[in-house]
């Protein structure tokens, strides 16, 4: 027997990790190449601002703890996220890392301040430079051992970063004091007053501490939209069991097809269909609308909503990973990890940066040592150290995903979810809109939109109600709901006639319910006033329904898919910021154009199918528009995959969901412009972040190397060459965060 046939194709597993010890662009770089040398790993992908790595690998080949064997021999530290307490592992990690940081940091300083004052005020006190020698010591080789423990890792395996700067500059400093502190005399007699560095490399390392503790704090808040969400699942459900019996149970025991009981006030757990009871629920979580909605038997409750007052049963259906709030959860980690193009480049300059930044300190001591004069080698030695000390590449890698980490954390709150870094980017380019319209422009459900009553009374109202309850007619449903205050009369010698409507018996009355030929073959005498009115209707696109009896027309009904209340103010806007909108639909040009002028679209293409759709939006494309397609359904899912940026409805289908970059939760248009805004503000904070990194390292690195001395005679101190670069960092990432504020 053949049995290649037999033979199956290995399938790669996608698996996300937490990423532990990074502090700079580089660290992120070193982990990625680890990564993706190893055998089996297809593709891994590491973003700093979210400490998250991304992995496609053959199970087969490699499994998750090698992986992560093979990333703690680079110095850092991988948490799989699949695992049920990862969330916990983490956040009690992060919870360590900053108390150790803090308590370094603090110590740091208080070794600091005696040493600054030494040095500042009491050199020529006697042991001076041996009392600076111990106070510097354990700051060194204890409180920022981790400088030179990550260096050293680093040079392993022939890689540098941002340790490998602050390990080498406060080396330096550290070990030429040491050499000046034992023999003075090596200077003394070459006309050289010997000076000591002590309080410049422990005041770069508490510098330094307190950058790296501000910027932990920093990347902390920009991702509490996801310790939002996460917040927003109990953590013990009620279950009922088959004898009637409750008892309380962790959530991760819960599998479909449990009864969970909810009780007022309190949170809902998992998806699932109410089973028993009838509540109000707060769903503004997920539709931004803040009335309560309206919970009975077959209705659907998701995760993170809240119940109001009723108590009720529901059957469990999606759990864990599979319900909405987890799914939810999935994407903004997802995007907050994701890579922006812009990002790219900034990735690309911090690989080169740190070689350059040691050739250029290499160059700074030889210029030094040969043209510098009697001080030369001194003067040399010190611009070297700075320019190690400045140039810390840590703004630069921190300008942009911190900038799309808040973004895309802002959209989450706004209600509007981002898929990947590259949409953000890229919807502030958007010049076209592309829109759906059933389900997207409009409610996408036929509803009662006009009603004209010839002969009202309560007898009639209840025969209409009672005759479109026993229809199973689509429009006979905007009825019922229309007039849902009505009570059900019995209805007797009920028909249905195809093509026409029904008829039936209510109180003796025989009663019809349907388009004009059904009055028309039943010989009913026309009304002016109704038919004037229908025709108006009709020209409007709209479903026209006659009631009537055996004598004389009742009633005269308009249904529609009613466009939704914002469709027309959200167009409006985007139309404002010069966006020109597009209408695409499958349905009739009558009720297509009647739509799109309620809407205020001018550019409509009616009876379109799917790859049609998709044909128009690369044709727009073609002319050089950046096209944003906005669909709710999967007849929507083509175009939403040719488009640049695609934004999908979020009470529409999961594959639009799956397709689409941006969901938009719930049915509110006005989103669409606020998501290009925010594109544009997260774009221009980027800029921002990287001219600020870029202008401070152009100009900070040639004063470091000592530029000024020849003008007027400045020499940049170390220690504040420390502070600066710390503060850098610290500006970058409080200008990132600035997003949260911006209207």
């Amino acid at each position: 027997m053949d049995e290649s046939n037999h033979k199956t194709t290995p399938v790669s597993a996608s698996r996300e990790f937490s990423v532990l010890g990074m502090s700079c662009a580089v660290c992120a770089g070193t982990v990625e190449q680890t990564l993706k040398e190893q055998p089996g790993v297809e593709s891994a992908t590491v973003n700093l601002a979210s400490a998250q790595a991304k992995v496609t690998f053959n199970p087969e080949r490699i499994s998750s703890d090698q992986l992560r064997k093979a990333v703690q021999q680079a110095g850092f530290d991988l948490i799989d996220n699949s695992s049920d307490n990862s969330a916990d592992i983490v956040e009690e990690e992060h919870r360590k890392q900053w108390k150790r940081m803090k308590r370094r940091t603090i110590w740091s300083l208080i070794f600091f301040l005696p040493l600054m004052v030494i040095g500042m005020f009491f050199m020529d006190m006697p042991y001076a430079n041996i009392i600076m020698w111990l106070l510097a010591t354990p700051v060194l080789f204890w409180f920022g051992r981790d400088f030179f423990i990550h260096a050293w890792q680093q040079a392993r395996h022939g890689r540098a970063n941002m340790d490998t700067l602050v390990a080498l500059s406060t080396g330096i400093a550290y070990l030429f004091s040491v050499f000046n502190t034992l023999f003075p005399q090596f200077w003394l007699s070459r006309g050289i007053e010997p000076h000591v560095y002590f309080e410049a490399s422990v005041g770069i390392i508490a510098f330094i501490s307190i950058g790296k503790l501000l910027e932990e704090k920093a990347k902390g808040n920009t991702s509490s939209a996801i310790r939002k969400l996460m917040g927003l699942q109990p953590r013990r459900v009620t279950i009922v069991r088959t004898d009637g019996e409750t008892v309380e149970l962790p959530v991760e025991d819960v599998t479909p097809g449990i009864s969970i009981l909810v009780r007022p006030g309190e949170k809902i757990a998992v998806d699932g269909t109410v089973s028993e009871g009838s509540s109000y629920v707060d769903e503004s979580m997920l539709s931004g609308e803040p009335v309560a909605v309206r919970k009975e038997t077959g209705s659907p409750v998701f995760a993170g909503t809240v119940n109001q007052k009723g108590s009720f049963v529901f059957t469990a259906e999606k759990v864990g990973g599979e319900t909405m709030l987890a799914q939810i959860i999935r994407t903004v980690r997802d995007a907050q990890g994701s890579k922006a193009p812009i990002q790219r480049l900034a990735d690309q300059v911090a690989g080169i940066f740190v070689p350059a930044v040691m050739l250029i300190a290499l160059l700074s001591f030889a210029g030094w040592w040969i043209w510098g004069g009697e001080n030369g080698f001194t003067h040399g030695l010190l611009a070297m150290v700075t320019v190690l000390v400045i140039a810390c590449p840590c703004a630069l890698g921190l300008a942009t995903p911190t900038a799309i980490m808040v973004g895309i954390g802002k959209g989450a709150e706004q209600g509007i979810l981002i898929k990947d870094a590259e949409s953000l980017e890229l919807a502030r380019r958007v010049n076209a809109v592309v829109l759906d319209k059933t389900g997207t422009l409009t409610e996408g459900h036929p509803t009662v939109t006009d009603m004209l009553w010839t002969d009202r009374n309560a007898e009639s109202i209840h025969a209409l109600y009672s005759l479109e309850k026993q229809s199973e007619h689509p429009l006979a449903e905007a009825i019922v709901k229309y007039l849902n205050d009505a009570t059900p009369l019995p209805v007797e010698g009920f028909e249905s006639i195809t093509g026409s409507g029904v008829c039936g018996s209510v109180n003796g009355i025989r009663y019809f319910a349907g388009n004009k030929r059904l009055l028309d073959g039943q010989g009913i005498p026309p009304h002016p006033h109704a038919e004037k009115t229908a025709r108006e209707w009709s020209r409007e696109a709209k479903t026209v329904i006659w009631v009537a009896d055996t004598t004389h027309v009742i009633a005269v009904a308009a249904i529609a898919d009613r466009i939704k209340p914002d469709a027309a103010a959200a167009v409006a806007e985007l139309n404002r910021q010069g966006i020109e909108t597009y209408m695409l639909t499958g349905d009739q040009p009558e009720t297509a154009y009647a739509i799109a002028t309620q809407a205020g679209i001018k550019n409509v293409r009616a009876g379109v199918l799917p790859q049609q759709k998709a044909e128009f939006i690369a044709s727009l494309q073609q002319e050089g528009k950046c096209v944003a397609m906005v669909g709710d359904g999967i007849n929507d899912s083509t175009a939403l995959a040719q488009a640049d940026v695609s934004i999908a409805m979020g009470q529409g289908s999961d594959i639009a969901m799956d397709v689409a970059k941006m969901t938009i939760i719930g049915n509110d248009l006005s989103k669409i412009a606020v998501a290009i805004h925010l594109s544009r503000q997260t774009v221009k904070t980027i800029r921002e972040n990287l001219f600020w990194a870029f202008i401070y390292n152009v100009i900070g690195i040639p004063i470091a190397a000592g530029i000024l001395y020849p003008i007027n005679g400045f020499l940049l101190n170390p220690m504040i060459a420390g502070a600066a670069m710390a503060l850098s960092s610290v500006s970058v990432v409080s200008n990132s965060l600035r997003l949260k504020w911006k209207k």
